[in-house]
Formats: C-alpha cells, sequence, structure tokens
C-alpha cells in the first residue's frame, strides 16, 4: 500500500472514530444527567428510554473501541511506515509512542465492553458500578483519540481533521 493511500485510510477512519467520540458522550452524558440507581435497572421494563439510553451507551461504547482497535490504530500505525502485529502488540507500540497511557486499561476496558455487551445482568449494583467504570473509561477514549491525533497531526503534516470540499 502507498504512503498516500496509507494516509488517507487512517484519515478517514480518524474521521469515522471521531463521530462515534460525539456520539458516545452524547450518549454518555444523557445516562449519567441523573442519579442512576440499582432500584431504576431493576426495573427497566417499566423505564424503556432509560433502558434504551443504556442500550445506546453500550452498544457505542463497545463500537469506538473496537473501530480503535480494529482500524485506527492499525492504519496509525500503518500511516507512520510502522509495522503491525496483533492487537496486543499495537496496543504496546501505542503505549510506548505515549499515545495510550495503559495497555492494562485498555484491556480491562475491553473485558469490561464484553460484559456490558453480551451478558445477562442479573446483579443491578455490579451493573450500575459497570456502567460507572464505562463512564470513567470513555474518557479514556477520548484522551486516546485526541491524542493520536494530535501525534498524527505533527507527524502526517494534516493541517485539518475536516474533509476537504470538492
Amino acid at each position: 500500500m502507498s504512503a498516500q493511500l496509507a494516509r488517507q485510510r487512517f484519515i478517514d477512519t480518524f474521521r469515522v472514530v471521531d463521530r462515534e467520540r460525539r456520539h458516545l458522550e452524547y450518549s454518555c452524558e444523557k445516562l449519567f444527567s441523573g442519579n442512576l440507581t440499582p432500584d431504576q435497572l431493576t426495573r427497566l421494563d417499566d423505564h424503556p428510554e432509560l433502558a434504551e439510553t443504556i442500550e445506546a451507551f453500550a452498544s457505542r461504547f463497545g463500537r469506538m473501541q473496537d473501530t480503535m482497535a480494529g482500524k485506527l490504530f492499525p492504519r496509525f500505525l500503518q500511516a507512520q511506515a510502522e509495522p503491525t502485529g496483533t492487537q496486543l502488540e499495537t496496543l504496546n507500540r501505542l503505549e510506548k509512542l505515549g499515545l495510550l497511557d495503559d495497555v492494562e486499561q485498555w484491556l480491562e476496558a475491553r473485558a469490561l465492553r464484553n460484559r456490558l455487551v453480551h451478558e445477562y445482568v442479573e446483579n443491578m449494583d455490579q451493573f450500575k458500578h459497570d456502567l460507572e467504570l464505562a463512564r470513567d473509561y470513555t474518557k479514556m477514549l477520548t484522551k486516546t483519540h485526541q491524542k493520536i491525533g494530535d501525534y498524527a497531526r505533527r507527524t502526517l503534516n494534516i493541517p485539518s481533521w475536516e474533509p476537504e470540499s470538492p
């Protein structure tokens, strides 16, 4: 793949993740604008709007993680003419570049994503805790996205993240 194509693929993916970030932040703000209680979580059938908000938040949390780890990170390394490898190797490289604060934290967030998306929740106190933890990890996702964007603008000479006019 040419350097120009790798650069453009990264830019396009960065823009997708930026849109996902905005949607995730919206869902996070909406979910945590009030006082979320285990009792509310127990009675989600009586509160379909809250259930929908939780579903949107969990889905967007997982989607942003998936896109970052599966597409953005490898494409970033390719655009930097860096080798890509396994997901763990990619995470370790980003950590060494100072773009990812902590690989273990990323892996914990990944496990949390799997719990939120794939498990049937019985313990509402634990579910509430996991949602609050996802709120904290949302900050990690957005911080990582920003760090990669700042680094890429410097190293790849990207004047703006806005699409060019036709």
